[in-house]
């Protein structure tokens, strides 16, 4: 689809887009594919014709040579993402495990090698006229436009594109399990043992499927999850749980995922979550936590749609998946509106008593580590041939790779391109600027689109600051200031948060330490306050210190199997030299994490965030008497901090 079509030549798709300043890509998964271009709507015209050749006018330019060329491109991608990569396999194994034979999500979206060199260039054309129609296509634009312009291109070069045969939407094909089925699976490249817990659940958009995304939230995200207090906090069997509930078109699962520290034996995880759910069910759920839940669900879909890209991925996943593209205020308040009976009878239906499917990734050679009972699953070898020339040859000449599709007709000639509109001028906006008595710049614009805020605090430092022998104490500065305040523990911190639907993280870079923070506009006052309190009052908890230092030093150790992490540190040493603190991870070493202390944490913050921090007191009253978006750039004693903040409606008065 990337390649060439009938009036586009070869490798221009990209050519043309990227040369207009803009960006395309697409990708696949079990329920459908997507395409997408974002280009400056001078180019809209350009974007529109370019999609709709190779939606109706490709197939001629799909030769054997140019299927050729794909099929070992998607091989190789099979090779890199999945068959060489730490737990890579794990979406196949889940696939052949919790799916029958025969079920659409039974195997994976990139296929098998075996099956990609055995396709005929036939495969590819049958393909393309079955699915590729319009009448299974839903296409959005989103941005600057004038609408009735837009439809009148929309008909000129979709217009006459013949349909597809009709395409009969799939069945509801839920999975239901007879007995539990638990299996083992020894992986070359992992360095931690992993336990992923699946229960089949149901298909999206329905009542139940929101009840469980909100269970999944309660019984495993944040530090009062009586996941993470058994898994992460009592028993140390790993850094993190992972909770999701993952409906799709046809059916779905709710999925319970451990990594854990190295050495550990599943066995015992899979008795942590079973001891994690009687926990649940004893302690219950309140309708705080609920409204907590919701907040943060709630923030999250507006900040899915913020963008134009997010816009568009929306509407069409609605169009073809809900029945209707308005159905966005549908989605909103359904899941707002579940209920505390909903969680507890999703959690009886789907969990509670269920058969589940029960997966074991372990180390090479560390089967014993695998949960009790499981059977060691087999990928079968990737089968690929290897041809001689004459073979090679023959294979060409087969009748399915010698079709081809006549050019098809249009009633304009399609082979003109588009010329671009006028280059786009920036809107006029209404900006105002101020200066304070003490230099500090003020710049102010309001956006009124959505009820959100997002601001971010960039201190000079980062990695830079770091003693050379004690590489990563920034980063773990910029960690443990989420660890709880001067007078809050850090589930308390973490709960106050929540109750607003905030996100705030804290980050290090080679050459800062930024505190970002995102929040519904109606909170975005106790929101400030927490950043206040987070940045001036650290509470430096031993025990969240120690808990972090064996996180990172966990996925220190687990980056090393990474081809790519390794190239970026090797690369870095040879561009600025070994005794360049440049050359290092901002995350450090095992053996500088080790070295570490808290006093050295103490000491950092005191010596350089401190001191340029006490300049932001003054801004954060001014925060609370303003309202607009305001990028503030401020020069005292020699430090310069900067806070960007995007203020959205409704204002806070």
């Amino acid at each position: 689809m990337f390649q060439e079509s009938q009036n586009v030549a070869q490798d221009q798709f990209f050519k043309l887009i990227q040369g207009n300043g803009g960006t395309l890509n697409g990708g696949t998964w079990q329920d459908g594919t997507v395409y997408y271009e974002i280009v400056p709507n001078s180019a809209l015209e350009l974007a529109l014709w370019l999609e709709a050749d190779r939606m109706g006018f490709m197939l001629p330019t799909v030769t054997y040579d140019a299927f050729l060329n794909q099929q070992n491109v998607v091989q190789n991608e099979k090779r890199q993402n999945y068959d060489n990569q730490p737990y890579g396999q794990s979406s196949y194994v889940i696939g052949k495990l919790l799916y029958p034979e025969g079920h659409p999500y039974n195997w994976t979206t990139i296929g098998a090698l075996e099956d990609l060199q055995n396709a005929t260039l036939k495969d590819v054309h049958d393909f393309y006229t079955k699915w590729y129609g319009p009448n299974n296509a839903t296409l959005v634009v989103a941005g600057d436009f004038e609408t009735d312009e837009v439809k009148e291109w929309i008909e000129k070069y979709f217009g006459e594109i013949n349909s597809s045969a009709p395409i009969e939407p799939l069945n509801i094909n839920r999975v239901k399990l007879d007995n539990f089925v638990r299996a083992s699976y020894e992986d070359n490249f992992a360095q931690s043992p992993e336990l992923t817990m699946l229960f089949p659940t149901v298909e999206q958009f329905t009542k139940e499927s929101y009840a469980l995304d909100v269970l999944a939230d309660l019984i495993g995200q944040g530090k009062k999850s009586s996941l993470y207090k058994i898994i992460v906090e009592d028993k140390k069997l790993a850094p993190s749980v992972s909770t999701f509930n993952n409906s799709s078109e046809v059916t779905g699962d709710f999925r319970i995922r451990v990594r854990t520290f190295p050495d550990k034996n599943l066995t015992e995880v899979e008795k942590a979550i079973k001891e994690s759910f009687a926990k649940f069910e004893k302690d219950g759920f309140t309708e705080k936590d609920l409204a907590r839940t919701k907040a943060g669900i709630e923030t999250g879909f507006y900040n899915g749609i913020s963008s134009i890209l997010g816009k568009s991925r929306q509407l069409a996943s609605y169009n073809i998946f809900a029945g209707s593209p308005d159905y966005l205020n549908t989605d909103l308040n359904n899941i707002l509106s579940v209920t505390s009976e909903d969680v507890w009878k999703v959690y009886n239906d789907f969990i509670k008593n269920q058969k589940y499917v029960l997966i074991s990734f372990v180390p090479k050679g560390k089967l014993e580590l695998a949960a009790e009972n499981s059977s060691v699953f087999t990928i079968p070898g990737d089968n690929i041939k290897s041809y001689s020339e004459e073979e090679k040859l023959a294979i060409k000449n087969y009748p399915e790779n010698l079709i081809k599709a006549e050019n098809f007709t249009s009633k304009f000639d399609r082979s003109n391109m588009p010329v671009n509109g006028p280059d786009p001028l920036l809107k006029e906006q209404n900006i105002w600027d101020d200066e304070l008595s003490n230099g500090i710049k003020v710049l102010g614009i309001e956006h009124n689109e959505l009820p959100l805020v997002d601001f971010q605090i960039s201190i000079k430092g980062g990695l830079l600051l770091d003693d050379i022998n004690k590489i990563g104490s920034a980063n773990l500065v910029s960690r443990m200031l989420m660890q709880g305040t001067k007078n809050k523990t850090p589930l308390e911190l973490e709960q106050a948060i929540e109750d607003l639907g905030s996100r705030i993280s804290v980050s290090t870079s080679d050459d800062a330490i930024m505190i970002r923070a995102n929040c519904l506009s109606t909170k975005f006052v106790e929101t400030f306050n927490l950043v206040e309190e987070i940045l001036f009052e650290p509470r430096w908890d031993e025990k969240e210190f120690d808990r972090l230092k064996n996180e990172t030093i966990e996925s220190i150790k687990r980056t090393k199997t990474s081809a790519s992490t390794t190239a970026s540190l090797v690369f870095s040493k040879l561009i600025y030299g070994d005794d360049n603190l440049l050359s290092k991870n901002t995350s450090g070493t095992e053996q500088s994490v080790t070295s570490i202390k808290l006093d050295d944490l103490k000491n950092y913050y005191a010596k350089d965030l401190h001191q340029k921090m006490q300049i932001l007191l003054l801004p954060v009253m001014l925060v609370k008497m303003m309202r607009w978006k305001f990028l503030k750039d401020w020069n005292l004693n020699g430090n310069k901090v900067k806070l960007q903040l995007t203020y959205q409606t409704p204002l806070i008065t």
